[in-house]
């Protein structure tokens, strides 16, 4: 049974990574490809089953899961955001709520579920799921307004539909014995309170204990983690649900609580939210039973139909009524609300209570679920994209280039990408560095790159590549080291280091960005070339025109700098890599201002030919002269 366990783990490891791993190359959404994972390996090709294999674990194991992605997304959720997305998302949870609950629950009436079971269902379908939501908006490059409203609604509103779900479980259960509404509900909303008074309180106690060194360092993460899980449980232990409550408000108030020791862990609370993700995913889908999905009839077609194209908008747009937030961004927020994990767990959980109360309608809850998650997820997954786009509300396309540093070098840099259009931004503390971009034109951010208000005041999902250039090199490396998470180690960038590479003075090549310029200028480097007037070139490639023939015209001293693919990627040749560039790239160099004579070029030129001509011939398996290879270029 234990090698049955950890054969099953490292399958849902593989499934649900590897499936995250194809939706980065492939750009489809990855809860679509994580759901049709799991699905195939449980009821359809039935190579495991959660259920059979954990046992009651599962269902303490999906809980806690879903507790820690809830704590791990209301650290995401920060009230300078407040003043973008506030009174939209009020209007969403104060009046959404309600009358998505009301107009659910006549639908689902409608398409043939009795009244019970209709209403504790359509108080789970309020919620839309940070699971899903988030790495939709990462992948969908949105506004930040629009973006914002949406990752709040659905943190926000996944404890809301769970407490939607226990009050109405509990007023049809306690109803038939008698107790009137007002007995039952109160009581209830005063659970909820309780839990959120224990989440806050738990987030007070990590405030004031994490800066005053009362917890190791190597002990920080454990210690949130554990104080995370024992917050949900004991919440529950109040009221069933109340601990998503718990642990919602607990992030929520540690990400508003200025507590410097957390940005450390942030790396890792999104690895385990993805793991967690992936995880969980892979186990609920392949725990669906095909028997599950028999209940469904022509009449929940319609639904799903009746979710997508009228509950939702009508939710959104009569809760937006009077509201400042232009027609084209509500619209958007109106199509999009898929529903994740919380929503099938939740349903899991209230279909065994419902059979036990006599409601055999309990049962269908279930298929019902993954349905809703299946066509939701399909529908804006896929669309998102389309429908921003066609709204005017989509981010820039091209993947755009961060500069931290106002200097003449990366004004002159940042005009040059600007004219092959790719959207850059220079970042500044100094008002005074900032004047010449201001002259310039160009856009920029004023204040701190490495104060965490950045995070929320600078959006950061158009940008491809950060190039640290400032005049400070050990500070470029700070930039380098901290946004290093946000956009790769590998698309971080600075200048090269003076000095031996075994100098102990030097900062280690661990924390440092990727070194710009084959030849690895450093600082004073840059700034000498600068003073003797060196300049930015761009080439455009071609077919008859390549790469050798590029750097033929390239003055003796100058280095490439980066290439500019056709759709806008970004490609730097550093002191270790060089991209290969290809037919319709463009080649930035950096160079002295002195053209290179022409006689000089075709000398250099016809040097390479001949040193080409007395290689010896390549030769085929069979040992026969074979024909010059092309150059790939």
């Amino acid at each position: 049974m234990e090698q049955a366990q950890a054969l099953v783990i490292a399958l849902v490891g593989v499934l649900g990574i590897g499936a995250q791993w194809i939706a980065w190359r492939t750009g489809w959404p990855a809860i679509v490809l994580m759901l049709i994972a799991g699905f195939l390996a449980g009821p359809v090709l039935h190579i495991f089953d959660p259920e059979t294999t954990f046992g009651p674990m599962l269902a303490p194991m999906i809980s806690i899961g879903v507790a820690l992605i809830l704590f791990e997304g209301g650290l995401s959720l920060n009230f300078r955001e407040w003043s973008h997305a506030g009174s939209a998302v009020w209007r969403l949870f104060a009046f959404g709520v309600p009358i998505g609950w009301f107009l659910g629950s006549v639908a689902l009436n409608m398409a043939g579920l009795v009244w019970p079971v209709a209403i504790l269902f359509a108080g789970i379908l309020v919620v839309t799921g940070p699971t899903v939501v988030i790495p939709l908006l990462r992948e969908a490059n949105v506004q930040q307004r629009p973006a914002a409203i949406l990752k709040w609604e659905s943190i926000v509103n996944d404890p809301a539909g769970a407490l939607c779900a226990v009050i109405a479980y509990e007023y049809f259960r306690k109803s038939a014995n008698g107790y009137t509404a007002l007995e039952i509900v109160p009581p209830l909303l005063l659970a909820a309170v309780l839990a959120a008074v224990l989440g806050y309180a738990a987030a007070r106690a990590i405030a004031w204990s994490f800066p005053r060194g009362v917890v190791p360092e190597f002990l920080k993460v454990p210690v949130l983690l554990t104080v995370v899980v024992a917050v949900f449980v004991g919440a529950d232990l109040i009221e069933h649900e109340a601990g998503l409550i718990s642990v919602t408000v607990m992030g929520v108030a540690l990400a508003n609580m200025n507590v410097q020791s957390l940005r450390s862990i942030h790396p890792f609370k999104q690895n385990v939210a993805v793991l967690l993700v992936s995880g969980i995913f892979i186990l609920l889908a392949s725990s669906l039973k095909l028997e599950d999905l028999r209940y469904l009839e022509w009449r929940f077609g319609l639904f799903l139909l009746a979710l997508l194209f009228v509950i939702r908008p009508a939710t959104v747009l009569l809760s937006l009524i009077g509201s400042s937030l232009p027609w084209r961004e509500r619209l958007f927020i109106a199509w999009i609300a898929p529903r994740g994990i919380v929503l099938v767990a939740i349903s899991g959980l209230f279909a065994l209570r419902l059979a036990d109360l006599g409601y055999a309608d309990g049962n269908i809850l279930i298929g019902l679920s993954f349905a809703v998650v299946v066509a939701t997820i399909v529908a804006h997954g896929f669309t998102m994209n389309i429908v921003a786009r066609l709204l005017g509300i989509k981010g820039s396309s091209r993947p755009g280039l961060l500069i931290v540093g106002a200097t003449r070098w990366t004004i002159a840099l940042a005009r040059q990408m600007q004219e092959l259009g790719t959207p850059v931004t220079i970042a500044d503390s100094s008002w005074e560095r900032l004047s010449r971009v201001r002259q310039a034109g160009l856009p920029f951010y004023h204040g701190e790159i490495l104060h965490e208000a950045t995070e929320h005041d600078l959006d950061l999902a158009p940008y491809q590549s950060l190039v640290a250039a400032t005049e400070n090199e050990a500070y470029n490396t700070l930039v380098c080291n901290e946004f290093a998470h946000v956009f790769g180690r590998d698309s971080v960038y600075q200048l090269g280091e003076e000095g031996n590479e075994h100098d102990k003075s030097r900062l280690p090549e661990s924390l440092r960005g990727r070194a710009l310029f084959k030849a690895g200028f450093g600082v004073e480097d840059l700034l000498a070339k600068q003073a003797e007037g060196w300049v930015f070139r761009k080439t455009r490639l071609s077919d008859r025109f390549g790469f050798d023939d590029a750097k033929d015209r390239l003055p003796e001293a100058g280095q490439m700098l980066l290439i500019v693919r056709p759709d806008g990627t970004l490609r730097f040749f550093t002191h270790a890599t060089q991209p290969q560039p290809r037919a319709d790239d463009t080649v930035i160099s950096y160079s002295p201002a002195a053209e290179r004579t022409p006689e000089a070029a075709a000398a250099k030129n016809a040097a390479r030919k001949a040193a080409k001509s007395e290689r010896p011939a390549e030769r085929s398996p069979d040992g026969s002269p074979d024909r010059p290879r092309e150059a790939t270029t």
